[in-house]
């Protein structure tokens, strides 16, 4: 059985930094792509950042860009969203999402992990 587990979300205040987990089990993670996405309240889900199964290739939202970095450890099953600069828009539920390389679509989610940005 495929889980996708977060982890790290919290309050915080406008500048702050965090660094969301998302912790995978079940699944073969070296040949799925990782992605994170957001949902804030009333809006629908948006597309955060995205790392490919060998760390070859990133690339993000340009609502993110140079403040957000995404990584990944595939000994450890893990793929991780290094948030810094935080902005109360950056509040959202943050879900991690696994996608496997031979397909377009991202079959696998996690139930999430809040992130509230106080101004």
């Amino acid at each position: 059985q495929v889980q996708l587990v977060e982890s790290g979300g919290g309050l915080v205040q406008a500048g702050d930094s965090l660094r969301l987990s998302c912790a995978a089990s079940g699944v073969t993670f070296s040949t799925y792509h990782m992605a994170w996405f957001r949902q804030a309240p009333g809006k629908e889900r948006e597309f955060v950042a995205r790392i490919t199964w060998n760390s070859g290739s990133t690339d993000y939202a340009g609502s993110v860009k140079g403040r957000f970095t995404i990584s990944r450890d595939n000994a450890k099953r893990t793929v991780y969203l290094e948030m810094n600069s935080l902005k109360p828009e950056d509040t959202a539920v943050y879900f991690c999402a696994a996608k496997l390389i031979i397909r377009n679509r991202y079959d696998y989610w996690g139930q999430g992990t809040q992130v509230t940005v106080s101004s």
